[in-house]
C-alpha cells in the first residue's frame, strides 16, 4: 500500500449558523456558534486517514490556543503530524464561516499557513506508489516545490486549486490529477461557468486544461464529471441526500480519492468511492469532524461501478449515455 502526503492548511473553523446569510451592510441574528477543526489540508488528510491509509500532513500551526486543540484532534484521527511545525509569534489559520440553509460563506485568515515553505515540503521522503496532495491555501511556490519532488520520486500528484485563483502553467504541468469545482474550473480555464450549465460545457472547459492530466469536476448533488487520460468524459452521478453542511464536501472527496489511489484502486473505482464519502460528509456538521470512516463508505458503495459517458463537448447532443459494460 502506498501512502498519502498532504501539504496544506490547518485551520480552526469558527461557524455561525443563521436562518439566512446577511446582505452587504446588514446584521442578522445568529442561532449558534461552533468551533470545528478544519483547513483544506487538514480536512483532506483526515478524510484519507479515516479510510485506513497511512497519511502524513505537512504544514504549520501558530502558538495560540487553537494550535494545541488542532494538533490533538488531528492526532486522534490517525494523521501523522511529524512534519507539522509550530511558528512563533503567529496565530494558527482561522476560517470564519456563516452557515444558512446548508450553504456557507467563508473568510479564511491564513496565519501560519501562509508561511509553509519549500523546506517544509522537502522534509518527507516520497516514493513511487505514494500520492502527494495539495490545495491553494498555502503559497503556490511551495506547492510547486512539493510537486517537483513528488514527480522526481514517481509519486502521483493531486491538486485541488481551491480557493479559486489563477495559476501558471508551470505549476499545472506538475499535476497528474486536477480536482476542482465549476468556479475553480472557470477561473483556470478563463471562462464563465455556473452549476446549471450542461455537462458538455464543463467537459469543454476541462479539455482546455487536460494536457496529459486527468480532470475531475465536482458538481455537488449532480455528481462528478471526469476526463480520464484524455478519453470521453464520464459522469459519476451524485447521491440524493439531505445536506446539513457542505463545508468539507470537496475536501472529503479529494482525501478519499487519494486514499483509494494509494491503495492501488483504479481511478474509476476511486471516483465512485470518493463520491459516496462526500455524500456522507454533507449530512454532518463541521469540516474535518464530518469525514466518514472506510466502513461507513463501504456500506453504501453500489455493487457496480456507476458512470456514464457524455458525448463530445463539440457535439450538439448534450445528453448522457451509459458506459460500455465492464470487461
Amino acid at each position: 500500500m502506498g501512502r498519502v502526503f498532504v501539504a496544506g492548511s490547518i485551520n480552526m473553523d469558527v461557524v455561525a449558523t443563521a436562518e439566512r446569510h446577511p446582505r452587504i451592510g446588514e446584521t442578522v441574528a445568529g442561532e449558534a456558534v461552533f468551533y470545528f477543526p478544519g483547513g483544506k489540508g487538514a480536512n483532506q488528510a483526515v478524510a484519507s486517514a479515516k479510510q485506513g491509509v497511512p497519511t502524513t500532513l505537512v504544514g504549520r500551526l501558530g502558538t495560540d490556543a487553537f494550535a494545541k486543540e488542532l494538533r490533538t484532534f488531528l492526532a486522534a484521527q490517525g494523521v501523522d503530524l511529524g512534519f507539522v511545525k509550530h511558528t512563533d509569534n503567529m496565530h494558527s489559520g482561522t476560517a470564519i464561516i456563516t452557515l444558512a440553509n446548508a450553504d456557507n460563506t467563508i473568510v479564511v485568515v491564513p496565519g501560519a499557513n501562509g508561511l509553509v515553505d519549500a523546506d517544509d515540503v522537502a522534509a518527507p521522503v516520497l516514493a513511487k506508489g505514494d500520492v502527494a496532495v495539495s490545495q491553494f491555501e498555502i503559497p503556490l511556490p511551495t506547492i510547486a516545490a512539493f510537486f517537483e519532488r513528488a514527480r522526481a520520486a514517481g509519486t502521483t500528484t493531486v491538486l485541488n486549486p481551491a480557493p479559486a485563483k489563477t495559476a501558471d502553467s508551470a505549476l499545472l504541468d506538475l499535476v497528474d490529477i486536477l480536482i476542482l469545482n465549476e468556479t475553480e474550473l472557470g477561473v483556470l480555464a478563463g471562462t464563465e461557468l455556473s452549476d446549471g450549465d450542461p455537462p458538455a460545457r464543463f467537459a469543454e472547459a476541462a479539455r482546455s486544461l487536460a494536457q496529459g492530466k486527468t480532470i475531475c469536476v465536482t458538481l455537488g448533488k449532480r455528481g462528478v464529471l471526469a476526463l480520464l487520460d484524455g478519453g470521453e468524459p464520464m459522469l459519476v452521478p451524485g447521491r440524493e441526500v439531505k445536506a446539513v453542511d457542505t463545508t468539507g464536501a470537496g475536501d472529503c472527496f479529494v482525501g478519499a480519492l487519494a486514499s483509494q489511489l494509494a491503495s492501488g484502486e483504479p481511478l474509476r473505482d476511486a471516483l465512485a468511492y470518493a463520491n459516496v464519502a462526500a455524500s456522507i460528509c454533507v449530512q454532518r456538521m463541521g469540516a474535518a469532524p464530518s469525514m466518514p470512516t472506510r466502513e461507513e463508505v463501504e456500506a453504501l458503495l453500489p455493487p457496480r461501478r456507476p458512470g456514464e459517458i457524455v458525448t463530445s463537448a463539440r457535439s450538439s447532443d448534450q445528453s448522457w449515455h451509459p458506459p460500455p459494460a465492464p470487461a
